[in-house]
């Protein structure tokens, strides 16, 4: 199958099985969406909101966040890993918020990618999941499943992000974005389909064989 038939069913594919995938981190506006997407670097988001819940009962706008000691948002995302640096950066940026832009979170990606812990990726759900904003930010599922589709040479995240980008009409992005992990998650795993079982694999590529290791053990 041509790359672009492989593209078009694809694309159907995911609209057919996800018309409308909800956002998989629990927020309220685009702060607390911040803060989940920041804490889900190496963590799943079911953990994330599990935890959530406790960190925003302690501060909920990036005013309080600024007052609260860093030790104190440490105990309370320890759960999710990396917590000594994900507790800096989320006290560092609401200081940032509240002084460089009115306490509210910045809607554009330049903002975004300057305040600590905030990379292109968590700019990008930012932009397309609160703002609307068209973005295809690129996580490990959608790295992987990109290449398994070999709609990407998968030399790296921003070669993959340009590669869907082109491939995609601009107005499915934010949706396909969210498909493509859902189908990831529940579908094309790393460990069980391995290019080979679920729908789309099996239909892109019904002559893929699994590679059996030669080496003598």
């Amino acid at each position: 199958m041509r790359k672009l038939e492989r593209v078009q069913y694809i694309d159907a594919k995911l609209a057919e099985l996800y018309p409308d995938p909800p956002i998989p981190l629990d927020h309220s506006d685009p702060y607390s969406l911040l803060i989940a997407v920041l804490l889900s670097a190496q963590c799943t988001d079911a953990r994330v909101n599990t935890v959530t819940p406790d960190l925003f009962r302690l501060a909920s706008t990036p005013q309080a966040m600024a007052q609260q000691e860093v030790d104190r948002i440490r105990e309370i995302i320890r759960p999710c890993g990396l917590s000594p640096q994900k507790s800096k950066a989320i006290r560092n940026l609401s200081q940032i918020l509240v002084e460089k832009h009115q306490g509210e979170v910045p809607s554009n990606f330049e903002d975004l990618e300057e305040l600590p812990g905030v990379g292109h990726k968590t700019a990008g759900v930012v932009m397309a999941q609160a703002f609307g904003y068209p973005s295809f930010p690129v996580d490990t599922h959608i790295h992987r499943l990109a290449q398994r589709w070999k709609l990407t040479n998968g030399h790296s995240v921003t070669t993959t992000e340009a590669d869907l980008k082109r491939l995609f009409p601009r107005q499915r992005w934010n949706q396909l974005h969210l498909q493509i992990i859902y189908y990831g998650r529940e579908h094309c795993s790393a460990r069980s389909c391995f290019g080979l079982e679920c729908e789309i694999c099996h239909h892109c590529f019904p002559d893929r064989k699994r590679k059996v290791s030669t080496r003598k053990a």
